[in-house]
């Protein structure tokens, strides 16, 4: 078996030598990857919080937003580019230790680094700030005085794996608000980040010295405690679980921003369901269950299809089973754990044994499941690793109130309809609490800029520093020209 190492991470200021390594084993295809990940004490964990604190001080904080996104966009432009080595790092690696398949991930992230060019950078901070110079510098306030916002004084990430680089999208959105941040890696995906930053390091040396990425097992001990006593601001991805106990263990006063499950589902029209267009759905519908095996939060879990059309549901069901046995030859579904195949095998079983009108479509064996059903079900998830039910319904106004039911889990919905229809629905889904509305084919794709879980991205990071218009009043006298 061959054997290659690899040192994730990045600790400004520190010496491989002075810290501890854990060795993480992946294995795929006779290959044998050992990534080295970082472990801190207590001690050295302060020290770098206060390590980065000073250089964005001394960089971050001095630069205006347009240079920062200037940065971001060159280092974007090298991850684009596929004979940069740190993009070729990524597509030889990221495949090896997530297990899915390296065109999926080639094509996954080449669509993802492109929400982060230049010009989408600046839609971004637009649509979180009317005058994006307040993160700059006081500006005038339309109330009177002046107004800036400032970004936190330590931003601690805490990094899911089930998503290739999805550290980028937090690094990004701290490194707009001029924030020094300290990363925690995922054991599942503990690279990307450690690339990252020393792309970075390399497009502009100072403003990699404001972010460092660390490793610890599980919850983590004193040393996670020790950053977490240094940090104002904490933004996490993860299982409930697991953030409800993150959540217990942050001092009051610290802000905590959690993305944890969610449920997605979308929404097939009659309008979309003629015998030209239902083709061309299903196949944009197997695409967002075939990209990273419906790992990813927005990833849809049912599709309720609207019966009355020249295209029944069952029959969408059909051409959805096909497109996804088509996407298996192509981009085939990583090896499953037990307990995932064993999830895997107990959803089937759940549907087979359901009775009143639920049945699995296609081969039990095959590595995708269809669960058609004709009969209203709840929104419920499914073991994921392209695992999908699809529902009939009379109307899609029917699926309104089984979404609400799981309002708190509620994030992505795919839509197929007119477009008098996809305003009408969005309004009554956006009621029952979901909080982004795409095209099928696109819900497993953000656009730049979304509103994640209905937050705003940047404004959820800063605090608003106000000069009233009456502080600007008072210092009128003390002026030179007064007298």
């Amino acid at each position: 078996m061959t054997v290659q190492r690899i040192t994730a991470g990045y600790l400004p200021g520190l010496r491989d030598d002075e810290v501890q390594w854990q060795v993480l084993p992946f294995e795929q295809d006779g290959l044998r990857l050992e990534v080295s990940v970082p472990v801190l004490g207590a001690a050295q964990m302060q020290a770098l919080a206060q390590r980065v604190r000073i250089a964005a001080d001394r960089h971050l904080r001095t630069m205006a937003v347009a240079d920062i996104i200037d940065v971001l966009d060159r280092a974007i432009a090298r991850l684009l580019d596929r004979d940069d080595p740190y993009r070729r790092l990524a597509e030889t690696w990221l495949p090896v230790v997530s297990g899915y398949d390296a065109d999926m991930v080639r094509l996954g992230l080449t669509g993802f680094f492109k929400t982060f060019r230049a010009a989408q950078l600046r839609r971004f901070v637009a649509e979180d700030f009317a005058n994006p110079a307040v993160l700059d510098g006081f500006q005038p306030a339309p109330k009177g005085g002046a107004v800036r916002a400032f970004g936190p004084d330590l931003l601690v990430h805490s990094w899911a794996g089930n998503v290739p680089a999805l550290s980028l999208w937090s690094l990004v959105c701290g490194l707009l608000v001029k924030a020094p941040g300290i990363g925690k890696l995922a054991s599942a995906e503990p690279l990307f980040a450690g690339w990252f930053v020393r792309l970075l390091a390399e497009v502009h040396p100072p403003l990699a010295d404001c972010l460092a990425v660390v490793w610890w097992s599980g919850a983590g001990g004193e040393e996670a405690d020790a950053l977490y006593a240094q940090a104002d601001t904490v933004l996490a991805y993860g299982g409930n679980p697991t953030l409800a106990a993150l959540r217990q263990r942050l001092p009051v006063t610290t802000r905590f921003l959690p993305h944890g499950h969610k449920l997605g589902f979308g929404l097939v029209g009659a309008a979309a369901l003629d015998t030209l267009k239902a083709p061309a759905v299903a196949r944009l519908a197997a695409w967002d269950v075939m990209r990273y095996d419906q790992q990813g939060c927005y990833s849809p879990q049912v599709f309720y299809v609207e019966r009355g059309a020249p295209v029944p549901p069952r029959a969408f069901a059909d051409y959805l089973a096909a497109e996804l046995a088509n996407l298996q030859r192509r981009f085939a579904r990583r090896p499953l754990a037990l307990e995932e195949g064993t999830a895997v095998a107990r959803w089937q079983q759940a549907v087979e044994w359901a009775g009143d009108g639920q049945q699995l479509l296609g081969p039990v064996d095959a590595p995708w499941s269809v669960a058609y059903s004709d009969s209203l079900q709840p929104l419920a998830p499914t073991a994921l690793y392209r695992t999908i039910a699809v529902v009939g319904v009379d109307r899609l106004d029917a699926v309104v109130p089984v979404a609400a039911a799981q309002r708190e889990y509620l994030q992505t919905a795919g839509i197929a309809a007119s477009p008098e229809e996809l305003y009408r629905l969005a309004g009554l889904l956006g009621a029952a609490g979901v909080t982004r509305v795409s095209a099928i084919g696109s819900m497993s794709m953000p656009e730049a800029g979304w509103h994640h879980d209905g937050r705003f991205n940047l404004i959820d990071l800063v605090r608003m520093t106000e000069i009233e218009q009456s502080a600007e009043l008072a210092a009128q006298p003390f002026a030179p020209y007064s007298d």
